[in-house]
């Protein structure tokens, strides 16, 4: 393997200059590829040697592009049993957004740069490329756009189909070290509801709905959860819910999210009591759920926000400067979750994060930390250091 300087002509007569990556891959066959600085052929050569070696090289000119990479990865999705409402949403990152702009780049030819001006367009508002108007993505949707793209990558490095590093992983990790987190952190006031926008929102929210909120605020159920709940997994007798299936976004009914999404939470006895008598009056349900829709089936997410939570948070005059609502359904959940947090002196239930963990259905301790560590109240480290040290010194 060697790095050699290049010179030829235009049939212009111009001048030009280069630096030819020469070598060979683990099948001995030899491959040439030219940089205009020495620097990236030596770190392509570099990067050649520790993959031919691993038997894993792939030439640029073998290389699949982004739009082939992104259909043997939906493919291997499907075929691992992926729920169908997740694999519809890779499909649209991948449809809508991911093979406009870089379905033809060849997938050894993306680099961290590229990955950074792909972020920037999804950004920005200008056309999509073969269509006449374009839009700016949601910074959430922009995130989970550039974790389909980084998963498709990794599988098609652990397919054999390209080597070297992940670009989108790369970004990451360069974004992490910079001290830039990796997803906005809920905030009391503008992703979770304060205890007072919470007070006003179950006082106007009609007696026939209240159950429901109910539960949402203080057992803090995913909202397929709240929707695939059945009578038989709420013990009335020891206020305990069991979760043990949810309904998806097409209201088929199926597991937890995660192994961790099994579990029992408690139940406030003011939120039991409102349970007892809900059942009551609950509507009749072939699958005996507790919150169906009026036909007994299990009730869509949207009619959900449409019909309960939108008109109680207009009610209570919780809305945005627009007169939007101000908060989503999973912002209840985020409450429950700074509920459990808080100290008990501010109205909370100060649990460590491992209970957190537990009662969230998160599938580790990781995912908490990083979502809701820094709701965690944080005493006066002076005093608490000194008195430590006067503990120890006497």
């Amino acid at each position: 393997m060697s790095v050699r300087k290049r010179r030829w002509k235009t049939k212009e007569g111009e001048k030009r200059g280069g630096w030819l990556a020469d070598y060979r891959d683990q099948a001995g066959k030899r491959h040439q590829k030219l940089f205009a600085r020495k620097k990236d052929a030596d770190a392509f050569i570099a990067q050649a040697k520790v993959d031919v070696r691993a038997g894993i090289h792939t030439p640029e000119s073998q290389s699949p592009t982004v739009a082939q990479a992104a259909a043997l990865w939906l493919s291997d999705r499907a075929a691992n049993g992926l729920e169908r409402a997740t694999l519809a949403q890779y499909r649209q990152h991948v449809e809508l957004h991911i093979k406009p702009f870089i379905g033809r780049v060849k997938l050894s030819k993306l680099s961290t740069p590229m990955i950074v001006d792909f972020r920037e367009a999804l950004r920005s508002e200008e056309p999509i490329p073969g269509q006449l108007y374009g839009r700016a993505r949601s910074p959430a949707l922009i995130r989970k756009i550039l974790t389909s793209l980084g998963s498709l990558i990794a599988y098609a490095k652990e397919s054999g189909k390209i080597a070297g590093a992940n670009p989108v992983r790369e970004l990451a990790r360069s974004k992490r070290a910079g001290g830039e987190s990796r997803r906005n952190k809920p905030e009391i006031g503008r992703d979770i509801p304060s205890r007072e926008e919470i007070k006003c929102l179950l006082e106007a929210i009609p007696s026939e709905q209240e159950p429901f909120l109910l539960v949402a605020i203080f057992c803090g159920l995913r909202a397929s959860e709240l929707r695939g709940l059945r009578w038989s997994d709420v013990d009335l007798k020891f206020g305990e819910i069991h979760v043990r299936q949810r309904a998806d976004r097409y209201c088929k009914i199926g597991p937890p999210k995660s192994k961790s999404g099994n579990r029992k939470i408690p139940v406030p006895p003011g939120v039991l009591k409102r349970l007892k008598e809900w059942k009551l009056v609950c509507p009749m349900s072939d699958a005996s759920l507790v919150f169906p829709a009026a036909s007994g089936l299990v009730q869509h997410h949207s009619n959900i926000v449409r019909q309960i939570l939108n008109p109680a948070l207009k009610t209570a005059g919780i809305v945005k400067g627009d007169g939007a609502p101000k908060y989503g359904l999973h912002s209840l959940r985020h409450f429950f979750a700074s509920w459990l947090i808080n100290r008990k002196r501010d109205g909370g239930r100060e649990m460590p994060l491992k209970a957190v963990q537990v009662l969230m259905g998160h599938s580790s301790i990781t995912i908490t930390a990083d979502r809701y560590g820094h709701l965690f109240p944080r005493g006066d480290d002076a005093a608490e250091l000194a008195d430590a040290e006067r503990k120890i010194l006497g």
